[in-house]
């Protein structure tokens, strides 16, 4: 398994991030982005997470008292599917933008058919 140190990792997710364009972060809403080292037991291939309430689906008050969303990247399976330090940097950053995608109410159908799998 490939070896990035736990800030390493979490500067690649920071650099993915900034790669994201200004108006795009912009029209997000309420969401929190957080790095973990593993996912969830019953899926442990799982890259990144968007757990939340997609902006297509609020309504009128929605927010009030509502936590953030979360987007969770997970450092251990994106390791060990990637061979080299660009890998690493080239998989956060499509898991970030995949997980950005479902903030937006796109499922990962239409992500596929857009190309980002």
């Amino acid at each position: 398994m490939l070896q990035l140190t736990t800030q390493e990792f979490d500067d690649a997710v920071g650099d993915a991030l900034d790669d994201v364009p200004a108006e795009l972060l912009d029209l997000m809403d309420n969401v929190v982005f957080l790095v973990e080292d593993e996912p969830p037991p019953d899926d442990p291939d799982l890259l990144g997470l968007y757990d939340g309430t997609p902006l297509t689906e609020r309504h009128e008050g929605w927010a009030a008292g509502a936590l953030p969303d979360r987007i969770t990247i997970f450092r251990g399976p994106t390791l060990r599917i990637c061979t080299t330090r660009e890998d690493v940097l080239e998989e956060v950053a499509v898991t970030v933008v995949h997980e950005i995608a479902h903030h937006f109410g796109i499922d990962d159908d239409r992500l596929h058919e857009l190309g980002w799998d």
